[in-house]
């Protein structure tokens, strides 16, 4: 089975955009191995757009740009391969490619087989220049079973961007992972936006059709493809890949390996973090509590009070895990800091239970001890708390 957990790798799109080639696939696939983020399971390496001719050969197949890719496709999997790395590909469900170039509308089944002779195990498959009259649904179906047609396992990633609530249907077609959501910027709004935009999708999230939440960008600090806004900080580009660890959803590093900080090296390979995103039961989260952070209005307008409220800003956010144990996330979205609730009875903790929540902090590595009742913890503007959590008994 194909996905039986959220897929894990590295893909060209953020930073690069049209400029790939050969050589950067190869040195990509050989700093996912000597920086150990293969090791920390990231096995696919995923080429994204611009990676054709703009047009389709006399027989109507694609073409590699012999500019970019003067080896072949076959060739640069093999090297992938070799380095113990799953290959993956781009294409899309419309006429033309997001950035121009030849798509398999109508080349279904003749691109699959172009795929699998090459040695592909991922596709990504986009949404642009999709016909009015097209069917979106029966076009991802195609695709599915083309690729299932080859005979090779193909994992297969739907990426429509959340058109047609994918949710109700891709793991129906066939599709391990879905885009939910439109695509990520390299900014602190843009990351946050797509999480809060999928709280009341991720039961649809699960082992063998994952949600997808797109790409991250986390450590690119503003250079690259998809750089757009203010620059996150380390506590930011935290949380974003904390939240899609939370979540359960597949994570694709858009970062040029070669250039990422240790802090962020450190930061994607981070174990406990992974083993949340990776847990075997492949349970999705669920949300506790939704509310507004009060903050400071130091020149309130006549009638205004010296203080405002950013109304969904606060979440509390739990998630079952394989072995006994929990995720419990406080999220703070506003930017000053705020105490952020949970009544534990609202995880399904009553006080006369009889328990306590045990609590370790998975950022510093703290036991902050058992709790009954309630937990407040105040949280920094625009950070989140994370808790790896375990039921004890209560002494008498």
């Amino acid at each position: 089975m194909l996905a039986k957990r959220p897929p894990l790798g590295w893909n060209s799109w953020n930073t690069f955009g049209e400029h790939i080639s050969d050589a950067l696939i190869r040195e990509m696939a050989d700093r996912m191995v000597s920086d150990g983020y293969l090791e920390a399971g990231y096995e696919y390496l995923v080429i994204d757009d611009c990676w054709s001719l703009k047009e389709r050969d006399r027989n109507g197949l694609l073409v590699p740009d012999p500019a970019k890719f003067p080896y072949g496709m076959k060739a640069l999997a093999d090297y992938v391969h070799s380095r113990g790395l799953k290959f993956g590909m781009y294409s899309c469900a419309g006429v033309q490619t997001c950035a121009g170039y030849p798509s398999s509308y109508d080349h279904e089944f003749t691109d699959a087989a172009t795929f699998a002779s090459w040695g592909v195990d991922f596709l990504k498959y986009d949404y642009c220049n999709f016909p009015d009259s097209g069917d979106c649904r029966a076009r991802y179906e195609t695709m599915s079973l083309a690729l299932k047609a080859t005979g090779r396992e193909i994992l297969f990633s739907g990426c429509n961007w959340g058109q047609k609530e994918p949710w109700k249907w891709m793991a129906s077609v066939g599709a391990h992972m879905y885009r939910s959501t439109g695509d990520i910027m390299d900014n602190y709004r843009s990351f946050t936006e797509i999480f809060k935009s999928q709280l009341d999708n991720f039961c649809m999230s699960g082992a063998g059709c994952f949600n997808d939440m797109d790409m991250l960008t986390v450590g690119m600090c503003g250079s690259g493809n998809v750089g757009l806004g203010k620059v996150c900080t380390y506590e930011e580009y935290r949380m974003q890949f904390a939240l899609w660890c939370l979540c359960g959803v597949p994570l694709m590093m858009g970062a040029d390996l070669r250039k990422l900080a240790p802090e962020y090296q450190k930061l994607l390979k981070d174990k406990d973090l992974l083993r949340i995103d990776q847990d075997e039961e492949c349970r999705p989260p669920y949300l506790i509590r939704r509310g507004g952070v009060t903050i400071s209005n130091p020149e309130p307008k006549e009638g205004e009070f010296p203080w405002k409220t950013l109304p969904d800003t606060a979440y509390t956010v739990f998630r079952h895990l394989s072995g006994g144990e929990y995720a419990l996330a406080f999220i703070n979205l506003a930017p000053a800091e705020a105490s952020v609730h949970c009544e534990l009875a609202d995880l399904g903790l009553p006080a006369h239970s009889g328990y306590l929540l045990e609590m370790k902090d998975v950022f510093t590595g703290e036991n902050i001890g058992a709790k009954k009742d309630c937990f407040n913890p105040t949280v920094p503007g625009h950070d989140m708390k994370l808790y790896l959590c375990r039921l004890v008994k209560e002494s008498d």
